[in-house]
């Protein structure tokens, strides 16, 4: 049995779509792959359990747990509509102890295939975080703002919303500290941001098969390209950035 550890972090808003997001990954999970599923939602509220408590009733290969988060982001900065719940992975080191390694997700995604091998096969002993590149240099208005604001190489920036997070090694070298600090500034992609900014040097670049995201949307936009012409270069420019860092 593969136990595969997994974190989610929202509010009462947000529960259908958990409840959603949860479910595409429990149905494509191996036959040999169990989920330990984390929750973390803000202390002062009392998140709306009974769908999520359910999803273990449909699917055995899972449990779920939920951890409270203190009133450590209560005022940290939201933009966009996203609020603090989405500086709580920052504390994942803290929060689940009982893992040296981890996964975090943000539950505006469909899974479409196991995780397993992402999991036991990725070696970050090495690394703080694993993420897939946010091809930031290709949008103009990102690459000013990590160049110009955060002085970050905005070719070497990675999402924030699907990681593996090396919890030993954040704890080991004390990187909460740091988190914490950086999220009293008003950073525009708020908690992506500070893992850029704190874990810079020791990020390890993943292939988009683990976060496909804003990849064709973004290329479309930009480029004026075909959806298959956006897919087939996006792809070779990301094998020649990740042959680069």
């Amino acid at each position: 049995m593969n136990i595969v550890p997994i974190v989610f972090a929202f509010d009462n808003n947000l529960v259908f779509p958990a409840c959603v997001c949860i479910s595409s990954l429990l149905m494509n999970a191996k036959d040999d792959t169990f989920y330990d599923i984390f929750i973390l939602h803000s202390v002062h509220i009392s998140l709306k359990k009974e769908e999520l408590d359910k999803i273990p009733q449909y699917y055995k290969n899972c449990r779920i747990q939920y951890r409270q988060v203190d009133s450590t982001f209560d005022d940290s900065f939201e933009i966009r509509g996203i609020t603090t719940s989405a500086y709580y992975r920052l504390l994942i080191p803290e929060l689940i102890p009982e893992y040296d390694k981890i996964l975090y997700s943000d539950v505006d995604v469909i899974f479409r295939s196991d995780l397993s091998e992402f999991y036991t096969d990725i070696d970050l002993a090495n690394y703080y975080v694993a993420g897939v590149n946010s091809l930031s240099h290709l949008v103009p208005e990102y690459k000013r703002y990590y160049i110009d604001k955060l002085h970050l190489n905005p070719e070497k920036i990675i999402y924030s919303g699907n990681l593996i997070i090396n919890s030993k090694k954040i704890k080991e070298n004390h990187l909460i500290p740091l988190f914490k600090e950086q999220a009293k500034n008003n950073y525009k992609f708020q908690d992506m941001d500070i893992l850029n900014i704190v874990c810079k040097d020791n990020i390890l670049y993943l292939s988009p098969d683990f976060c496909l995201s804003t990849l064709i949307s973004q290329a479309s936009i930009y480029n004026r390209m075909t959806i298959l012409g956006t897919v087939v270069k996006r792809i070779k420019l990301y094998n020649e950035l990740i042959a680069n860092v």
